[in-house]
């Protein structure tokens, strides 16, 4: 079984190192994930990738079925999920093609996005003042510092609605916030991460300064600066994994221990059955 997810685009699994490559299907009671997941084992550890906005990139940020792929990654055995994502920055010294690993989330989005897998007769409000596991999110520091990659450890990550870019009133707001990078995606991912017991970090991939620096941003940019990216990515992850501790100590693991609020008795049997992985344990 994965242990290690890896939610990113869809070229991250061609690492050279990477052997016993397979393709599954996983069904969810919240619909399809993005994509079918990519197997395989590298350096003695088995790890699942999922293509975000499917091969082929035909999802927007908006119509992802965020639950859908972290409960599949749950259902796979994983138990650190890693999040590879284009960012715009707001900072000069966060330059593109380097890379941020945020500690932080703002969410700016409209709240469309289902964001929890809790309702339906179960309420559960989980700790989230430190939304990244600090322990993963060191390991891919080391790793980095290591390969000699510009890495930025910590950052507020602004989670914008999309898929539009941002206009340069925005920007200029965002940036006299003190935020530090922005995106479109990895807020839910990290929530929806904590409630499955995940330890989840983000890897940010600098493409460009968003439009409150000099030039306005545009796709072309984006996806010049992220094809760049992709193989310093693939380096990350092939000297990530293999560092990545069997035991975890990080208190991720029972991120749910004390969020249920909904009386046992209560919750219908079918919630139960539904959110048995996530929640089996507990109730």
């Amino acid at each position: 079984m994965p242990k290690v997810g890896i939610i990113g685009g869809s070229g991250l699994y061609q690492i050279d190192a990477l052997k016993d490559i397979k393709e599954a299907a996983v069904e969810t009671p919240f619909g399809s994930p993005s994509d079918n997941f990519i197997i395989g084992n590298l350096g003695g550890v088995e790890v699942a990738f999922l293509a975000r906005h499917k091969r082929g990139h035909t999802i927007l940020p908006t119509e992802l079925n965020y639950r859908a792929n972290i409960y599949a990654m749950k259902k796979l055995g994983v138990e650190q999920l890693i999040s590879i994502s284009a960012v715009g920055s707001f900072k000069k010294e966060l330059k593109p093609l380097d890379i941020v690993l945020p500690d932080q989330f703002v969410d700016r989005t409209n709240q469309g996005r289902k964001t929890t897998f809790f309702g339906q007769g179960i309420v559960g409000h989980i700790s989230f003042a430190d939304p990244v596991c600090g322990g993963l999110r060191k390991i891919i520091y080391d790793a980095g510092r290591k390969l000699g990659l510009t890495i930025h450890d910590k950052g507020v990550y602004l989670n914008m609605e999309g898929p539009a870019f941002s206009t340069r009133a925005e920007s200029h707001l965002y940036k006299n916030w003190g935020m530090d990078i922005i995106g479109m995606t990895n807020m839910p991912e990290a929530r929806l991460a904590r409630e499955a017991e995940m330890c989840f970090a983000t890897i940010a991939m600098v493409t460009d300064y968003d439009c409150w620096y000099e030039e306005d941003v545009n796709i072309d940019m984006v996806i010049g600066n992220l094809l760049k990216n992709v193989n310093t990515a693939k380096k990350l992850i092939k000297e990530v994994v293999p560092r990545l501790s069997k035991e975890r100590k990080c208190g991720c693991e029972e991120a749910l221990k004390y969020a249920i609020v909904t009386d046992r008795k209560l919750i219908p049997e079918s919630v139960k059955e539904k959110l048995s992985i996530i929640i089996g344990k507990y109730v």
